[in-house]
């Protein structure tokens, strides 16, 4: 009996996803709940399984194919009694051996089913086996992490490869020609020095690149990439949208990190950071000027009593904003939990369309990659964004003397079709003066 592997529903307001790539091929045996196909959609990637045992007969979409949901992706011939687990494993591992005489190799498929989809294409691009790597995800996947430190520890010289043994016969061959009694030399003396063989695997030109070495490379959006891309021309197309900045003295907020960094990490397990300040500093001044949290609809103004944050994550795929909700209830504790645990999540392709959906306003931190100073773009439909940015040090006029201070500018990006200027303005001064006095966030709560 066939049955087909359609394409599940997506979340809210998605409608259709790209097809990334099959992690099973035509004729393959799969079990009931294995990956089998990856999907790409605007907000993540999701994994569609096998709905029972049996064979891969045939695929319907190939990658790169836009698909809708309910959408046949493959036909599944569904096997009759469930083959054991153990037989399609030993004939993997057989065909595997034959073709690369290695019992490692045969465990290839299995170990890359069991890595998110960041892992694999981080692998792939660096040529790595993930039967090397240790999972530390749940149920022992492989993550974007795992990998990552993999390529670390190889860059610092742990299971690096001993030098190609063609080296010394490569550097042998030109002084043979010059001088005679180089090839009478013995094979040590005309080694290379250790120090240059980290460097003899240098990134090769690609294979159709030209000699001259001007080449050009034709990459396939993403559909998240597709998706930031539409948003952020529709942002700017259909909105009003303006920038007001200020500049908030952080020696307060410093000072205490430096007083209770050691006791927050040992009592709550997470670093205290500066987004669960900079987040309750939001939440007050929302409370104060609440056309911030809101959104158009249609000719009206839809005003949000709650305050679901999210906040911007930088990730390999692109950017994405995973919410912390009902931000005003957490302490900074939580707020730096669950900040930590969405920013794990997203480099890991790990969250959820619930994750991502359904933010009031948004904070995002250019800070982090050395930016000064910016313009944020709207997250809509959100009326209101945040950007903080680098704290440097610079001279300013305080109390009629100028002193050394560590600095940074703030930029809001506001709707200015429901949020006047003097209302941006006042929310952000609101914003300074919670963050410049921490303890009147304490009073916030």
């Amino acid at each position: 009996m066939s049955v087909e592997i359609r394409v599940p529903q997506l979340g809210e307001s998605i409608v259709e996803a790209t097809i990334g790539q099959w992690l099973k091929h035509e004729g393959d045996s799969v079990t009931e709940g294995e990956p089998v196909v990856e999907l790409e959609t605007e907000k993540v990637n999701m994994e569609v399984v096998a709905p029972a045992n049996g064979v891969l007969q045939s695929i319907a979409k190939q990658q790169g194919d836009t698909v809708a949901i309910g959408e046949t992706l493959a036909v599944l011939a569904e096997a009759t009694q469930p083959a054991p687990p153990a037989a399609p494993a030993a004939t993997t591992k057989i065909e595997a051996k034959a073709e690369s005489g290695s019992a490692e190799s045969g465990e290839t498929a299995q170990e890359t089913s069991r890595a998110t989809p960041l892992a694999r294409r981080i692998a792939s691009e660096h040529g790595l086996d993930l039967a090397l790597i240790h999972g530390s995800g749940t149920g022992g996947r492989i993550t974007q992490d795992d990998v990552t430190g993999y390529l670390r520890t190889q860059e610092n010289g742990t299971n690096r490869p001993s030098a190609p043994t063609t080296a010394p016969a490569a550097t042998t061959t030109p002084a043979a020609t010059t001088t005679p009694a180089a090839t009478i030399a013995p094979p040590r003396a005309a080694a290379p020095s250790p120090a240059p063989a980290p460097s003899t695997p240098a990134m090769p030109a690609p294979s159709g690149a030209p000699a001259s070495g001007r080449w050009e490379e034709r990459i396939r959006m993403t559909r998240r990439r597709q998706t930031i891309a539409r948003r952020m021309l529709e942002a700017r197309q259909s909105t009003a949208m303006l920038t007001t900045f200020n500049e908030v003295d952080m020696t307060a907020i410093l000072e205490m990190r430096k007083r209770h960094r050691d006791t927050f990490k040992e009592r709550y397990g997470v670093s205290l950071g500066f987004m669960s300040f900079f987040t309750r500093a939001v939440v007050g001044a929302l409370k104060a000027f609440p056309r911030l949290n809101a959104e158009i609809q249609g000719t009206d103004i839809l005003l949000k009593h709650y305050y679901d944050i999210g906040v911007a994550v930088s990730t390999e795929e692109g950017l994405v904003v995973p919410v912390v909700r009902d931000a005003d209830r957490m302490s900074f504790a939580q707020i730096e939990q669950r900040i930590a645990d969405l920013a794990r999540r997203a480099r890991n392709g790990e969250l959820t369309m619930d994750d991502l959906q359904g933010g009031t306003f948004t904070i995002t931190n250019g800070g982090v990659f050395g930016s000064l100073l910016s313009t944020p773009i709207l997250n809509t439909p959100q009326v209101g964004i945040l950007g903080m940015h680098k704290i440097e040090e610079r001279p300013i006029a305080l109390n009629g003397q100028v002193v050394i201070r560590p600095m940074m500018y703030v930029a809001l990006s506001y709707d200015h079709r429901i949020v006047d200027g003097s209302e941006s303005v006042s929310f952000l001064v609101r914003v300074k003066q919670l963050l410049e006095d921490p303890e009147a966030l304490l009073l916030e709560a």
